[in-house]
């Protein structure tokens, strides 16, 4: 049975290089990747890339996935930061043992879960977000990846592939 990746992309606007680099790590390792959103169909990136969003995030069912990853864009910030569907659906996935995770502007999101809450985590290494990040007592590193065995940040762009590669790590 192939595991399976749920990536959460903002309805507009998400980051290319976090989406696709750990899409394509996932995939190499056999996962089955479903990338969602706050609705369905082509979404433009922040470089003009395009993504289809199969389904709503909010319609599938977290524990149906082995992995549900935030991916962060300039989008995410508007969209997905104080969306609480989304920051109950990720407790809701870690109440059932699936590892979460965010990259980016996706790793706030998760900050903001309290989830992480008096532990390390990281994010793209930008006042606006290292300061969310500590709003939600969490200790911020600037490192590519920060992995626990429940919980998986990374930064950025540049960590896109590190990300996706500790994603594959923690679930094989």
């Amino acid at each position: 049975m192939n595991k399976k990746a749920l990536l959460i992309i903002p309805p507009d606007r998400f980051n290319e290089d976090e989406l696709f680099h750990p899409k394509e790590e996932l995939e190499n390792a056999g996962f089955e990747v479903t990338i969602a959103s706050t609705k369905t169909g082509e979404i433009t990136g922040d470089n003009a890339g395009k993504a289809e969003a199969e389904v709503i995030f909010s319609d599938t069912k977290a524990e149906e996935h082995d992995v549900v990853a935030v991916i962060g864009g300039s989008g995410t910030i508007d969209h997905l930061w104080g969306n609480q569907d989304v920051i109950a659906y990720l407790k809701n996935a870690y109440d059932k043992n699936i590892l979460v995770s965010g990259i980016c502007a996706g790793a706030v999101v998760v900050a903001k879960t309290g989830l992480l809450s008096g532990r390390k985590g990281t994010c793209f290494p930008v006042d606006v977000m290292i300061n969310e990040v500590k709003a939600n007592n969490v200790e911020y590193v600037e490192q590519h990846v920060v992995a626990y065995d429940d919980i998986i940040t990374g930064d950025g762009p540049i960590g896109a592939r590190e990300f996706g590669q500790a994603l594959v790590k923690r679930l094989s």
